[in-house]
């Protein structure tokens, strides 16, 4: 990509938060400037920025905007304010952990140091965000490379949503593995599903795709079981939103009508997410709490009305696959298979030590 996903510019007094807006990919390539906590906020909300890493990633920096206005404050009128913009910025999107993990790493980093003025706990809020977004791109590249091993050669990969550069800090979550795959001379070819309502997979995976010269084919989600069936599908791999301490994971909605289908048809199905995913509060996916957005996304799709006036609707933005049905989890620390409770906490610790 010609333009970064996120990027601060300026010092942690005036600077200011740059997204690209992927609601208007894949015709339009435009950059918005985030300068209020109001700013940020509905960027996440409106999916101009989305995908968990680059939430966790987005918010951290939008702590820094949030506390801007409090700079010269003391301290703890400083703190006081702190607790609401991190709190604001936590009801932006329920779901996606990564987005409460880096507030939870912003907040500490204040507290830890209670001696230090209004100003330089701000340098210190930026310089956190700014770890946060190099640590998601090496994680990127490690997941990339424990995945590339799982996929086979010459296969033909389907893929669910967009878990690339665009949803994250580097190169991305499933799409690091099969960039890194072809990057190895894998001659994979990748099937990606459009991912209604939003169309994220038509919009955004095949936009980062075919920029990397990998070999693309845009299916509707309803193709899926009949590509699998015509033996096109050899691997499945999506991202996720949050993983419970048993497997159970979040992930845009038709993920686990894919990890069904990948069953029934034999197809290995994977999923790529960094160790800052994992929710080990939760012993179960039926703990992670579900996004449900405006039914306006189904009836009137990118501003045309094509449903009946006064329909009901049901939008839930994610749903949870049972570990049972998930192959094999790559993380940056490696892979976990079989997908159990005692194998993840082998792989990752369950305090963040691993």
């Amino acid at each position: 990509m010609s333009l970064p996903t996120l990027a601060w510019t300026g010092d942690a007094a005036t600077g200011h938060l740059v997204l690209l807006d992927q609601t208007r990919l894949p015709l339009e390539v435009h950059q918005r400037e985030c300068r209020r906590l109001e700013d940020v906020v509905e960027s996440i909300q409106s999916l101009r920025v989305r995908g968990a890493p680059a939430i966790g990633v987005a918010a951290a920096y939008g702590v820094v905007v949030g506390m801007q206005p409090f700079r010269e404050s003391s301290r703890d009128e400083f703190d006081q304010q702190l607790a609401g913009v991190t709190t604001t910025l936590a009801d932006s999107r329920p779901t996606a952990v990564n987005l409460a993990w880096a507030l939870s790493r912003s907040t500490e980093c204040a507290q830890n140091r209670p001696e230090l003025d209004s100003a330089a706990i701000l340098d210190r809020l930026l310089e956190e965000a700014v770890a946060i977004q190099d640590e998601d791109r090496d994680t990127c590249q490690a997941i990339g490379r424990h995945g590339a091993e799982l996929m086979p050669r010459g296969a033909g990969v389907l893929t669910h949503c967009n878990a690339g550069g665009l949803a994250t800090a580097g190169s991305g979550t499933a799409l690091a593995v099969l960039f890194a795959a072809a990057d190895l001379g894998m001659n994979i070819e990748v099937y990606v599903d459009e991912t209604r309502p939003l169309l994220q997979g038509a919009r955004l995976t095949t936009w980062e795709l075919t920029r990397h010269g990998i070999p693309t084919t845009l299916i509707c989600d309803s193709m899926a079981a009949w590509a699998m069936r015509q033996g096109r599908v050899q691997a499945v791999i999506t991202g996720a939103d949050r993983i419970a301490a048993n497997g159970d994971a979040a992930n845009k909605i038709g993920t686990y009508a894919l990890a069904v289908l990948a069953r029934e048809h034999r197809v290995p199905f994977y999923i790529a997410a960094p160790r800052s995913t994992f929710d080990f509060s939760l012993a179960s996916g039926e703990e992670i709490p579900i996004e449900e957005r405006d039914g306006g996304e189904i009836t009137r799709g990118f501003g045309r009305q094509t449903a009946p006036d006064g329909i009901g609707t049901w939008n839930p933005a994610f749903d949870v696959t049972p570990a049972e049905l998930i192959t094999a989890l790559v993380t940056e620390r490696g892979v976990i298979e079989p997908v159990t409770s005692q194998q993840i906490a082998k792989v990752l610790g369950t305090d963040g030590d691993g």
